[in-house]
């Protein structure tokens, strides 16, 4: 595998389905989260439980702060994804950034957005 400089074009195409198939999937999970921080659907149960308002109130704070976080990390993973499908398209997807060598084909299959080998993330350690 080190002596290949890339990735032939069969592995890229099966890497940009599998890309494209992640951002699809993060995109609904965004709206899903999205929708939860911005409370746009209710359960209508708002006024049922008005002894606990104050613990509610900030259970809600809390959650929108979550929310949000899980919403901004979402975001850079569909970035990072998008980003993917340019290496792709430009023939250098799964070329390490740090050894300029090939990432390994299990690991660009967890993790497709990966631009270090798995030698280059144990250096940065």
């Amino acid at each position: 595998m080190a002596d290949n400089v890339r990735y032939s074009d069969a592995d890229l195409a099966e890497f940009k389905a599998l890309i494209s198939d992640k951002i699809e999937k993060a995109k609904y999970d965004l709206d899903l989260i999205k929708s939860a921080y911005m409370n746009n659907s209710t359960n209508g149960t708002e006024d049922t439980s008005p002894t606990f308002k104050a613990f509610d109130e900030g259970s809600a704070v809390m959650s929108k702060e979550s929310n949000s976080q899980l919403a901004i990390r979402q975001e850079k993973f569909i970035r990072d994804l998008k980003n993917a499908l340019i290496r792709i398209e430009n023939k250098t997807y799964g070329i390490c950034r740090v050894t300029g060598k090939l990432i390994n084909k299990k690991r660009l299959e967890l993790v497709p957005h990966a631009t270090l080998s798995i030698e280059a993330k144990n250096m940065q350690k």
